[in-house]
């Protein structure tokens, strides 16, 4: 815009000394050394030199606007070359604070002073990075669970309801607060409500075997079988391989008196896992049941052998401990929410 408003202003002017050029016919006597001499127009030369100044002042604007045009298509460049060390200066800074942050939550968990724990496991989560943030989101929710747990006992339902509610909210699949939740609804008077809680837990991909009882018993108080048999049917329907709900379908075959049935399911169990005492437990309470005494003894032998406990067995999706039963939280690794069959 400066070069074009300078132009214009240039034309103007050669203009105006054109007409004072014609009606001012004075002349002026240039002498540049030896023969160098003329006489030009007075106004010429005014114009002459006017003309030379606005071009020197011309070049000078353009190469101030090609420096300024220069400047700001680089700083872009350089900008995360000057921002991208912060955010590791950052990162270095923040660790420590971290670390520390962790260990006093570490040392409150061990001794059970979950709400102070809370309080910074909250501040770690939002300070967490992407990639570590569904492990803090765990501990969150256990968290959450232990108080749950400790305000059912001293019977705060409110109170405990609103803290597991809490831990699904921080870990829609973590199974102790959604266990205990229905638990402190049914003390409530809500078994509806508990229903619910318990069944909208049992429906992801890898369904929960307490969670599956908890509702099967619910069925079993009303009466209604049927809904006891298609629970582990629709549970095995998504994870057919899953021996610890095969087992839970032949299980109430059996419960039901459906004895056919029941031999049928634990026999192919048997293929699969012929180690397991549970199945063969099961086996000879069948037999019994139909009078043949003698093969019900040798099974009931063979789960002896095997195992001294009639339980399923669980394992720690995290540090891999065995475990008898399920459980809450690992006793070698100290985490929630990682028992599984």
């Amino acid at each position: 815009m400066s070069i074009r408003f300078g132009l214009v202003v240039g034309l103007l002017f050669a203009i105006v000394v054109t007409y004072l050029t014609s009606v001012n016919p004075s002349r002026v006597h240039v002498a540049l050394g030896g023969d160098w001499a003329f006489d030009i127009p007075l106004m010429a030369l005014i114009a002459v030199v006017f003309g030379a100044g606005a071009g020197l002042a011309l070049v000078l604007g353009i190469l101030r606007d090609v420096t300024r045009s220069y400047a700001r298509r680089t700083a872009p460049c350089d900008a995360p070359a000057r921002i991208a060390p912060a955010a590791p200066a950052r990162a270095a800074a923040d660790a420590p604070r971290e670390l520390a942050a962790q260990a006093g939550r570490d040392a409150l968990i061990e001794r059970r002073r979950f709400a102070e724990a809370l309080e910074i496991q909250a501040r770690v989560v939002q300070a967490a990075p992407r990639e570590e943030r569904a492990a803090e989101g765990t501990v969150l929710a256990g968290l959450h669970y232990e108080i749950g747990r400790e305000r059912l006992e001293k019977d705060d339902r409110a109170g405990a309801i609103s803290h597991l509610k809490d831990a699904l909210r921080a870990q829609p699949d973590f199974v102790p607060a959604a266990l205990l939740l229905g638990e402190a609804h049914l003390k409530a008077g809500e078994p509806r409500e508990a229903l619910r809680v318990w069944e909208r837990a049992a429906g992801g991909p890898q369904p929960a075997l307490p969670m599956l009882s908890r509702i099967e018993q619910l069925h079993r108080s009303e009466g209604r079988p049927t809904r006891m048999i298609s629970l582990y049917q629709d549970a095995l329907a998504r994870q057919p391989d899953n021996l610890a709900l095969a087992f839970g379908l032949g299980r109430v075959y059996f419960e039901l008196a459906m004895l056919d049935e029941a031999a049928e399911q634990f026999q192919k169990m048997e293929v699969r896992a012929p180690e397991l005492p549970l199945i063969h437990a099961y086996l000879g309470a069948i037999l019994e049941r139909r009078g043949q005494s003698r093969d019900a003894m040798e099974e009931y032998r063979r789960a002896l052998r095997q195992s001294d406990r009639i339980e399923w067995p669980h394992r720690c999706a995290a540090c891999g401990a065995t475990h008898s039963r399920w459980v809450d939280r690992c006793p070698a690794c100290r985490r929630w929410n990682t028992s599984r069959p």
